[in-house]
């Protein structure tokens, strides 16, 4: 099946010229392309048409998971009849393992799995290989270690109606290919036998799939509702893969034991000769009763720690990831697109992770936890990155120094996308004193001159500073001085932030103090002016990435303006301005060329936080009057239904639904206690 987007939208502004430049530029072997798109211009809808005449599978890596969730919505939105998948960590809680020699403490890997999300990983690698129409939206999961796909693969059992098979090589199949044998309920990855059917619930989706036979044939699959028990289809044929990505044929896991024997043998000869006799015996412990499970099931907990043995790779190789599972050409270079989205923060992460994995490695080797092997179980280094990955496309407002390298190396520039479909342009830039000169007041004295120009007229103020107790102690000064005013920081919990920000909109106070939480992601196009302190000081908070975020919050209004106060015109400064200005020549002559009148986003003020509240509490007292009745005739039916539809809910990142459901099981579970 080919990509194709399902919307009513049309490219407009910058949007045409970026799709043509970016695929024009994947088309001629470009590697390394850089979208520099400022906020409000639709990244998200270009990278899709890219997605579109390109026709190829496709990574789109976030730098954080609810990141990740809202662009998987986007694109599934974009692509509902092509497979949009998720593929983040499945930890809900992950305490790596690890050894402080310092305190000689040594911590268990403690780990809570999130099923749905495994579920959504397993789906992800089997669309990547079993058709080519995929999209799949990652976090930085995607560069560590996963399994052979060649392994994977092989453990794939197709079952066709009429072909010759019997239950019991069946049941060893299954045992072989890590799924639990049970007679209770099922999960994913289970399986019971009753008779001369097996029932199997996959590692993909949420259905049952019971085999028959009959002497030595497959007679009939039936695909079954997990709930209801209703029969959802009859298919020809199935295919099941294996439950867990680490997977080995019996013959190469043999050959693994051999070789983790022969690397304990080495290790602990070395221990000994530097008389590190309780690190041996820690050792010597740990690795045979390993051993002695993987003989027995195939299994260990922690058997990651020794998948270059079974992946059969070289000391220092690297380890298959997710983007192992992605189509290679013929000679093996890579063959799919990858969209590094807000890449100004993904690749530093990418970067660096790494270095932390391989220090606390090296201490568990050192002090006999782990052997020597358990180091390349590991996140890949940047370079190993970069060779697996063929064309990408940066897409930033900010662009970083790995993205301007890339484009000098390759005697490229950015593709702009500066023009946004609303018209509106970046906002004009005032760079003033900090400290008082002559009839000069300084620079809070003068903030709060024009920011009671601005709030007489109606309209609101950001003020950012570069410290949590300068936003509480300026926040304490601007209201002695009449001017209303409240601050916002990370030690100010969420639902409180929800709140200030909906009373700043709807003008119970006039002026908002913030740190650095002020540079992205907020949507206020009440404010006219933004004011940044201390614009020259170095560091994180006034590098030139944070000053052009930070500046954009002005964007939203016609009136926006900004003023910078600084003593100094420090290279950050200077790089902000002068970026900022020429986005908004290049978008004023846009909009004069195309009698464009650009006008302030008018957005519907709600109180964020009682919506959230009231509509939710309704919600659910709603749903409540339908089903406790429900629940009296048959309590055990309706929370196997709820937990289902809550499933169902995370799977498609229906979050608000799951939230609903959670709170009818709450009350559910209260009045059966």
């Amino acid at each position: 099946m080919k990509f194709e987007i399902s919307t009513d939208k049309t490219p407009a502004g910058d949007q045409p010229q970026a799709i043509k430049a970016l695929v024009a530029g994947i088309k001629s072997g470009q590697k390394y392309q850089t979208l520099l798109g400022v906020t409000g211009s639709g990244k998200t809808f270009t990278a899709a048409n890219v997605i579109q005449q390109i026709q190829k599978p496709t990574l789109v890596i976030a730098h954080n998971k609810t990141l990740a969730a809202q662009l998987a919505q986007e694109y599934r939105d974009f692509f509902p009849n092509n497979a949009v998948h998720y593929f983040v960590s499945y930890y809900d809680y992950y305490q790596p393992e690890a050894y402080m020699s310092t305190s000689d403490t040594y911590i268990e890997k403690e780990a809570q799995i999130n099923e749905e999300i495994d579920r959504l990983r397993h789906a992800s690698t089997q669309a990547l290989l079993t058709r080519s129409d995929v999209i799949i939206v990652a976090s930085v999961s995607c560069i560590y270690g996963l399994g052979s796909p060649e392994q994977y693969k092989s453990k794939l059992v197709k079952l066709a109606v009429g072909s010759e098979a019997n239950r019991g090589t069946m049941l060893r199949t299954l045992v072989d290919m890590q799924f639990d044998r049970t007679n209770a309920d099922l999960t994913p990855a289970s399986f019971r036998a009753v008779g001369n059917t097996i029932d199997i619930m996959p590692t993909n989706e949420r259905a049952i799939y019971r085999l028959s036979f009959n002497n030595n044939y497959l007679s009939a699959i039936t695909k079954i509702d997990e709930i209801t028990r209703e029969i959802v289809a009859t298919p020809d044929e199935f295919y099941l893969f294996p439950a867990k990505h680490f997977v080995t044929p019996e013959e190469e896991r043999k050959l693994a034991i051999e070789d983790i024997q022969q690397e304990l043998k080495e290790q602990l000869a070395k221990f000994k000769k530097e008389g590190k006799l309780l690190e041996a015996e820690r050792l010597r412990r740990r690795t045979q009763h390993d051993l002695a499970l993987m003989r027995e099931v195939g299994y260990c907990n922690g058997i990651e720690n020794y998948s270059r043995h079974f992946d059969r790779r070289k000391p220092g190789e690297a380890p298959y990831t997710l983007l192992s599972y992605f189509p290679h050409k013929e000679d093996g270079s890579p063959d799919f697109l990858t969209i590094i989205d807000e890449s100004h923060v993904t690749i530093p992460q990418l970067n660096g992770m790494y270095a932390g994995d391989r220090s606390r490695k090296n201490s568990l080797v050192e002090f006999g936890f782990r052997l020597p092997s358990a180091v390349d179980n590991r996140p890949l280094m940047y370079s190993e990155i970069d060779e697996r990955l063929g064309n990408r496309i940066y897409t930033t407002a900010t662009p970083g120094k790995h993205e301007y390298e890339k484009l000098k190396e390759n005697g490229l520039k950015p593709v702009e996308q500066v023009i946004r479909p609303t018209g509106l342009i970046d906002p004009e830039i005032d760079v003033r004193p900090i400290v008082q000169e002559g009839s000069y007041p300084g620079q809070i004295k003068d903030f709060i001159e024009e920011a009671e120009k601005i709030i007489k007229g109606g309209a609101r103020v950001l003020v950012t500073t570069l410290t949590k107790k300068m936003a509480e102690d300026l926040t304490d000064f601007l209201n002695e001085k009449k001017l209303n005013t409240k601050y916002i920081h990370s030690d100010v919990d969420t639902m409180e932030r929800i709140e200030i920000l909906t009373d700043f909109r709807k003008g119970k106070f006039d002026c908002l103090v913030g740190v650095n939480l002020l540079r992205e992601g907020l949507d206020l196009p009440e404010v006219e002016l933004v004011a940044i302190l201390d614009a020259d000081k170095a560091g994180f908070l006034r590098s030139e990435t944070a000053l052009i975020q930070t500046i954009g919050r002005a964007a939203r209004n016609i009136n926006g303006r900004v003023i910078l106060y600084a003593d100094e015109i420090t290279a950050a400064l200077e790089y902000a301005i002068g970026e900022t200005n020429r986005r908004r020549d290049k978008q004023l002559a846009y909009n004069q060329k195309h009698n464009i009148t650009p006008k302030t986003i008018i957005k519907e003020i709600k109180s964020i936080a009682d919506q959230m509240r009231t509509e939710h509490d309704a919600t659910v007292e709603t749903l409540l009057k339908i089903d406790v009745e429900l629940y009296k005739k048959n309590p055990k039916k309706v929370m196997k239904e709820k937990k289902r539809q809550i499933e169902e809910a995370v799977s498609v990142l229906d979050f608000e639904t799951a939230a609903l459901i959670r709170d009818e099981i709450k009350y559910f579970e209260s009045i059966a206690s």
